[in-house]
């Protein structure tokens, strides 16, 4: 070929290399694989995750080979809840990079989502050993070994995430709820002032901010006036209220601030001067405290729990007229509660439908409805079984509550509020339990060190309500001597 055809060739493919840019250009269509890849990775960072998808599709149809692009549209369809599909573009990005760790991980969290538990435990441990750095992958791990109540498996991926990253909130944080459940107070409570990183989330505000400093239980308090302040729900702060008189023990004025909720019913809690409403004026102290870094102050072990039979109590209080029920003669009284506040991240597990309950509540007893919330398909339940007493007037607050819950010879709940306003009143109380229960239950035990009146029921496999209600009916008949 000659010079001039040469160049002119070249001239020629340069020409139209130039134009067909600008024509698909100007249709809005990158030419070449890096290209859609960053565009897609720009309409990830923006959530438009359906023109992801597609900018990634096309990207892969330029290079099959590539298990990034992949691996990236395996997490654009988790965004997007399309996990089968999640699960096979992970699947692929395996295949063309055996050792691709992330994708290892990824596809455990979502087979974890699906319910595949061997196979997302299987990808786990397929992630560590290709990449056994990686604190999120150990940290994924511990939240599946908890689902299969295999506790010290769940603490030793725990310590191995905070010892490759000891600045990794989430990790440091369930760990201390692992810590806590297995009974280790003595480390559990210092882990557990990490949730103070991501209070919000968690459901306890923004961490307060006071010009005072905080009692860590170093400095002697004799004389000092000591803020109290309540976090997270209403059931936290029936449960750690009760450190309050111990805190009066060391010398010190007591003032606790509580959710309005709860104001009438810890009115009268031994200890404190000044009972304040969350959001009213505070007055002056010189520490403040949070109720649940109580423990930690107090250096609490199992065998140290603040044990108090009935630390509340309607003494004093002006009760209002309630629990207006005509008794049957010879039957014991059982209220019942069997669902918590909705928007509690764990309501899925710890609430059970009333319908389903139904069947399993033996006869020979009256029945009372305790709780102040009854959902929509709840209330068809009670109305289709007036045998379960149930007055909104006598549930209207937890003053009247504690009044109803006194007049029972036992209250049977779920793990909610009212469960700890009945324990901390020293009544007998019979708790439903997930498999997987909150920390303060405690490991494989059917008492509480913080309610000696408490007992519970655990489920022994995830989701089976049915062998818990039939060990209540069971227990019922038999503590009360019915046929």
């Amino acid at each position: 070929m000659s010079t001039y055809v040469a160049c002119y060739t070249a001239a020629m493919a340069s020409f139209l290399g130039k134009l067909l840019k600008r024509k698909e250009m100007s249709a809005g269509m990158p030419i070449c694989f890096d290209a859609l890849h960053d565009q897609a990775r720009s309409a990830v960072a923006s959530q438009d995750f359906e023109s992801a998808i597609q900018l990634y599709d096309q990207a892969i149809a330029l290079n099959p080979f590539h298990a990034e692009a992949y691996y990236k549209r395996g997490n654009v369809l988790k965004n997007l809840g399309r996990l089968h599909e999640a699960i096979e573009s992970y699947d692929q990005a395996i295949k063309l990079k055996p050792d691709y760790a992330y994708a290892y991980c990824n596809r455990g969290v979502v087979q974890q989502t699906l319910g595949f538990i061997d196979r997302a435990l299987s990808s786990y441990d397929q992630a560590v050993a290709h990449d056994p750095t990686d604190a999120m992958t150990y940290y994924n791990r511990a939240l599946l070994l908890q689902e299969c109540s295999r506790w010290d498996e769940v603490l030793q991926s725990y310590d191995r995430a905070v010892a490759i990253d000891p600045t990794f909130a989430d990790a440091q944080f369930n760990r201390s709820l692992a810590l806590l459940y297995c009974g280790d107070f003595e480390r559990g409570w210092p882990s557990y002032e990490w949730r103070w990183i991501n209070a919000q989330r968690l459901g306890l505000g923004e961490p307060r901010e006071f010009n005072r400093p905080l009692w860590r239980g170093e400095e002697s308090i004799a004389g000092k006036r000591v803020l109290l302040h309540s976090e997270g729900g209403l059931g936290d702060t029936l449960q750690f209220c009760r450190y309050a008189p111990l805190i009066a023990d060391r010398g010190a004025t007591v003032y606790l601030e509580v959710q309005e909720a709860l104001a009438d019913i810890l009115a009268n809690l031994d200890g404190v001067a000044q009972l304040i409403v969350k959001g009213n004026a505070l007055p002056e102290f010189d520490y403040h405290c949070p109720l649940l870094s109580l423990p930690l102050a107090c250096k609490t072990t199992l065998e140290t729990v603040p044990i108090r039979p009935n630390y509340l109590n309607c003494n004093g209080i002006d009760l209002p007229r309630t629990h207006s029920y005509a008794q049957i003669e010879g039957r014991p009284r059982v209220g019942l509660v069997w669902s918590g506040n909705p928007n509690n991240a764990n309501d899925r597990r710890r609430s059970v439908r009333l319908a389903d309950w139904i069947e399993y509540l033996p006869p020979q007893f009256e029945y009372f409805r305790l709780q102040r919330e009854v959902r929509d398909e709840d209330k068809v339940a009670l109305e289709a079984n007036p045998f379960i007493a149930s007055k909104d007037e006598d549930v209207q607050d937890f003053v009247r509550i504690a009044a109803l819950c006194k007049s029972m010879d036992i209250v049977v709940s779920v793990d909610t509020s009212l469960a700890h306003l009945s324990g901390a009143l020293g009544q007998r109380t019979w708790i439903l339990l997930p498999f997987v229960p909150d920390w303060r239950w405690l490991r494989d035990r059917d008492d509480s060190p913080w309610y000696p009146s408490v007992k519970l029921f655990r489920q022994t496999s995830p989701g089976d309500w049915r062998g818990v209600f039939e060990r209540i009916a069971s227990d019922l008949r038999r503590e009360f001597r019915v046929d």
